[in-house]
C-alpha cells in the first residue's frame, strides 16, 4: 500500500510537471543568457543592500560588485559602492562610484546630491552646479534647497541664499531650525 502511494504521489508530480511545462505557449522562449543575469544582479543587489543595512560592509562591497561583474550598467550598484567609499571617508573613490552611475544616469538625483556633499568643501561652486541638477529633477528638494542656500549664504549672495531658504522650509518645515538665524 505504500509503494501504491509513493507511485501516486510520483505520477502526480510528474503529471503537474508535464502539465505545466505543456502550458507554456508552444513560442515562447526560454529567458536568454543577459535576462538572466539581470535578474541575477536584481537578486545580489538587494543582497547586498540587505547585508550594507546590516553593516556587512566587507560583504556588500563584494556583493555589488558581483552585480557590475553581470550588470556593468547597474546605477544602484556603483552608487552604493560610492555611498560606502563616501562613509569610509575615501573621497576619490566615492566620487568616482557616483560618476559612474551618474554616467549611467544623469539625473541619477541620489547620486548628484550625494558628490554635492563630497565636494562641497572643496569645491562648493561645482556643488551648487551638482544641487541646482537635483533642484531641476525634483523643485521640491529641501535638503537640496538648504545646501544650496548656505552655499550661497558663504558666497555672500544673501538673496539667493535667502530663496533656497525659503525654498527649503516650503518644501519641508522641519528644516527651518537648520536655517541661520539671520535668514529666517
Amino acid at each position: 500500500m505504500g509503494l501504491f502511494a509513493v507511485a501516486a504521489v510520483a505520477t502526480g508530480v510528474t503529471s503537474w510537471a508535464i502539465l505545466s511545462y505543456s502550458a507554456a505557449p508552444p513560442d515562447a522562449k526560454a529567458p536568454s543568457s543577459a535576462d538572466q543575469n539581470l535578474r541575477d544582479a536584481d537578486m545580489l543587489l538587494q543582497a547586498g543592500i540587505a547585508q550594507q543595512q546590516n553593516h556587512d560592509i566587507v560583504g556588500a562591497d563584494r556583493t555589488y560588485r558581483r552585480v557590475l561583474d553581470l550588470d556593468p550598467q547597474n546605477k544602484y550598484a556603483w552608487y552604493n559602492l560610492g555611498v560606502m567609499a563616501h562613509q569610509a571617508g575615501r573621497t576619490a573613490d566615492a566620487r568616482a562610484d557616483y560618476d559612474k552611475a551618474l554616467k549611467i544616469d544623469p539625473v541619477f538625483t541620489s547620486a548628484l546630491y550625494n558628490e554635492a556633499l563630497l565636494v562641497e568643501p572643496s569645491d562648493p561652486d561645482q556643488a551648487g552646479e551638482l544641487l541646482k541638477r537635483v533642484i531641476a529633477g525634483n523643485p521640491d528638494a529641501a535638503t537640496a534647497h538648504l545646501h544650496l542656500g548656505r552655499i550661497r549664504a558663504r558666497q555672500n549672495r544673501d538673496k539667493d541664499a535667502a530663496d533656497e531658504f525659503r525654498r527649503a522650509i516650503a518644501a519641508d518645515p522641519s528644516l527651518r531650525s537648520q536655517v541661520p538665524e539671520e535668514f529666517r
